[in-house]
């Protein structure tokens, strides 16, 4: 996003965990992500609304969008459950184990 000009620091738009080195969203539903001593389950797509726009108006259209082929693309994050609470510190690794049945991450 700031390539686009919108200066974002983590958390700015809800967030609760911000990760990097892990395409989250080409993990299966049902995905257990264990970071640091916490486990999370991954539930589904987040859906972003129309209240981004009232943090940072123009933003919303580069979240989501259509893509060439006219899917909807959501670059919003996963949502997901916590499995089993434990304290999370940066730069923790992340760790997923995939469920023996792929399923695409839907919008929750």
């Amino acid at each position: 996003m700031r390539e686009l000009g919108f200066v974002l620091a983590p958390g700015d738009l809800g967030e609760e965990i911000t990760t990097r080195g892990i395409e989250l969203q080409s993990l299966s539903a049902g995905t257990c992500i264990a970071i640091g001593d916490a486990e999370i389950e991954i539930t589904g797509l987040r859906n972003p609304c129309q209240q981004i726009e009232q943090f940072r108006q123009g933003l919303l259209k580069h979240i989501v969008f259509k893509s060439d082929n006219g899917t909807v693309v959501r670059r919003a994050g996963i949502m997901g459950v916590v499995a089993h609470s434990g304290t999370i510190r940066i730069n923790d690794s992340i760790d997923a184990e995939a469920p023996n049945t792929f399923q695409a991450l839907e919008v929750v």
